[in-house]
């Protein structure tokens, strides 16, 4: 790989590592206490910091140095991650990723940039201060300390260090003889476990490359401070854990955490942590094999090592943990990902669509021709087109997840700000949409939950009038349904007012006095622009601006959006969308010799539209004892009629609504490559794409949405005309 090509896999590399970082500390903000969440951050600041270093990126490395400093005080317990330490934590993450946007579009740190992330540090200070009273202070818990090599006092007596020096240590000049020299002269070092796991194969072998770790057993009177210079040089690049004599359970448990390598073995996660020697290790195995020999039954080492009391439970609790880890790790890395460009993704997408389009006139000359042999082996080609499309489309899919995550800052951050307790609930994050599309989602989604923040959530006070728990919560769902994806931003706030917004819309010249509308279309009223209901313009919403954008937005990609809200208890926005824009199934139509396409998953039935019985006055048909509104696409198009009345109506669904679409002719399924329209036409409502057929005419994709709102709409509109020249009469 080119020097170009490696700096922007870092850049890749290091987006998702920022992400990683963010997640885990608002793990951490939201109480978790694993240390392996600590851990989590500590890799993704120390990657960072490494990868910059190789090229060049003296700002980010220097910064970044700090922030990991103070997390690798805290993977060593000297320091604990409060609520504080995270409200600089996260800014610093912010910084980090500032530093790695300027490298990458190669725009240098300016003076407010670089004062920023000086500030920031300052800030930091006060947990890189030695804290050599609080360690002094500390009472050593003798009883809970683990017995060592054969109980011996001098081991109860001896530091244990688990070194991993960095693999560039001998290319940078220095020794590691070196530092075990050193220690020999702060005490006696009684025991060498040398660590061969990272060791490569014979031919991958690089003689300037350090692959070996080390566990040390050093009896000295030194102080940790002493130790600890001895790695004075190296202790950047490497990582160095200290265990201080007659320590307390938790040292060797977090040690057991932290333990970088992949045994799965007990004995082997026991003895690297020094909780116990080797001795002991084979005298536990021994007893095992014993039973085996005398019972059949094989006893688990973990609790040979309790009863023989040679460890505490606490401790072999946490080696099974980290095995378990170790283990899971494992099974899920067998899966194996490639970077594959974007871009490249959409070509190869583009051109599966144009396969299906020559496979479409190969199906059509096939049937001219007639030959059954053709004709079989064309359809075996179809299969498999569709098995290639079908696959080729799963590779555009990413889970939702990763974009719910990143509003767990922003309900975090924006509830400080405006001084309300609220807690984000995610659900279905698994789900998989395509990936144009979820980055399209992102400012709609960002508009419903900012306003959701600021006037769905109620004030403490007010809740607790309610008698509602002081924290307010937002839900973020997503699941599929019918060949969509439904998305669901939900609050337990005070919910919408429709009089308030029917009145705000008269006033506002929206809405005519005496025009009756439905609950819903009253709730819609809210997307139109300009109106808003919030009593305080704010920072965050109340300006009328943004839920019309948001609405175009959804609409943009053939979706839609229905609200449901009640008084006092909240309100729920549901974004109904197509799993993919780019090929989908459709149903090919025609009318006044125009065609059109309808996408299959909206379709309930076709039926002749003279055999149901009509309402009078009215554009509705009965469908066994519903009434279902229509519209003919001549009318609506303005299209020439044919000669022929035998008028079909194709009955399709969108959400709970439902409506009936009159064309002339059904021509039956057929696969449809989804081109847009071109920016003249963006103001045709009820088209929402265009596509080629085999035969090499354009058919029209329809906007299944738009066409029955524009059905409901017009038949309440109908109803309401109907109502007033009534009441006229009748006057």
């Amino acid at each position: 790989m080119n020097l170009d090509g490696a700096l922007q896999t870092f850049f890749a590399e290091a987006e998702e590592l920022l992400n990683s970082m963010e997640a885990a500390l608002l793990r951490l903000d939201e109480g978790d206490k694993d240390m392996e969440t600590i851990n989590e951050i500590f890799r993704a600041a120390h990657t960072i910091k490494g990868s910059a270093g190789l090229f060049g990126l003296d700002d980010i490395v220097s910064f970044t140095h700090i922030v990991e400093n103070v997390l690798d005080r805290a993977r060593d317990g000297k320091i604990v991650i409060t609520s504080d330490l995270l409200s600089i934590f996260l800014p610093c993450r912010d910084h980090i990723a500032t530093l790695v946007e300027n490298a990458m579009h190669n725009r240098a740190n300016d003076a407010q940039c670089l004062a920023h992330g000086k500030a920031l540090l300052d800030s930091l200070q006060p947990w890189l201060e030695t804290k050599a009273k609080t360690e002094a202070a500390r009472v050593p818990d003798i009883s809970a300390a683990p017995r060592q090599a054969g109980g011996a006092d001098t081991d109860h007596e001896a530091w244990h260090i688990s070194v991993r020096l960095g693999p560039d240590l001998l290319r940078n000049g220095m020794d590691p003889l070196s530092i075990l020299r050193f220690l020999r002269t702060l005490g006696d070092i009684t025991h060498i476990a040398t660590i061969t796991e990272h060791l490569p194969a014979f031919n991958d072998y690089d003689p300037e490359r350090l692959y070996l770790g080390f566990e040390i057993t050093l009896v000295s009177n030194a102080s940790q401070q002493q130790i600890e210079d001895a790695f004075m040089f190296v202790r950047d690049d490497s990582d160095i854990k200290l265990i201080p004599p007659r320590s307390n359970i938790e040292a060797y448990v977090n040690l057991i955490k932290s333990l970088p390598e992949n045994s799965q073995r007990l004995g082997e996660i026991l003895v690297k942590s020094h909780a116990i020697s080797f001795q002991e290790l084979d005298a536990a195995l021994a007893t095992q094999k014993h039973q085996a020999k005398s019972s059949g039954a094989v006893g688990m080492l973990g609790d040979i090592l309790i009863e023989e009391q040679a460890i505490p439970p606490e401790i072999v609790n946490a080696a099974l943990d980290k095995q378990k880890k170790i283990s899971e790790k494992k099974s899920s890395g067998e899966n194996r990902f490639i970077r594959v460009d974007a871009e490249r993704l959409d070509i190869l997408i583009n051109l599966i669509g144009e396969l299906v389009i020559n496979r479409q006139r190969v199906d059509l000359l096939s049937s001219k021709m007639g030959n059954p042999t053709l004709i079989e082996a064309v359809t075996s080609m179809g299969n498999f087109t569709e098995a290639i499309r079908d696959a080729a489309l799963t590779l555009r899919m990413v889970p939702i997840g990763d974009t719910f995550q990143k509003f767990k800052r922003v309900v975090r951050d924006t509830a400080k700000s405006i001084g309300k307790e609220i807690e984000l609930e995610i659900e279905g994050a698994e789900t998989e949409l395509d990936r144009s599309m979820v980055e399209k989602l992102n400012d709609p989604l960002m508009h419903i939950v900012r306003n959701a923040m600021d006037h769905g959530i109620e004030s403490i006070a007010v809740r607790q009038a309610r008698d509602k728990p002081d924290a307010g919560t937002i839900k973020l769902t997503a699941r599929h349904d019918a060949g969509n994806i439904v998305i669901g931003i939900h609050d337990d706030g005070g919910g919408l007012d429709v009089e308030k917004i029917r009145k705000k819309a008269i006033a506002n010249g929206i809405l005519e006095e005496g025009l009756h509308l439905s609950r819903q279309e009253l709730f819609q009223l809210i997307f139109h622009p300009g109106l808003s209901t919030a009593e305080q313009v704010t920072n965050l919403s109340g300006r009328g601006v943004g839920m019309d954008v948001v609405k175009r937005n959804i609409e943009e990609l053939q979706g839609g959006i229905e609200i449901e809200s009640e008084i006092g208890v909240g309100t729920s926005f549901s974004i109904r969308l197509p799993l993919t824009l780019a090929i989908i199934d459709g149903f090919h139509v025609t009318a006044g010799h125009i065609d059109f396409i309808v996408p299959q998953n909206t379709i309930l039935e076709c039926v002749d539209l003279n055999s149901l019985s009509h309402v009078q006055g009215q554009n509705c048909v009965n469908l066994r004892g519903e009434q279902v509104p229509y519209i003919r696409l001549r009318e609506i198009f303005s299209l020439q009629s044919k000669d022929h009345s035998r008028e079909k109506i194709v009955v399709v669904q969108f959400g709970e609504k439902r409506a009936g679409i009159v064309v002339d002719d059904l021509h039956g399924e057929i696969q449809t490559v989804v081109k847009p329209m071109g920016p003249i036409f963006q103001a045709l409502k009820g088209i929402g794409g265009s596509s080629l057929l085999g035969t090499g005419a354009v058919a029209l994709i329809l906007d299944i949405q738009q066409l029955i709102s524009f059905a409901i709409s017009r038949e309440h509109l109908r109803n309401n005309t109907f109502l007033v020249s009534a009441q006229e009469q009748q006057e």
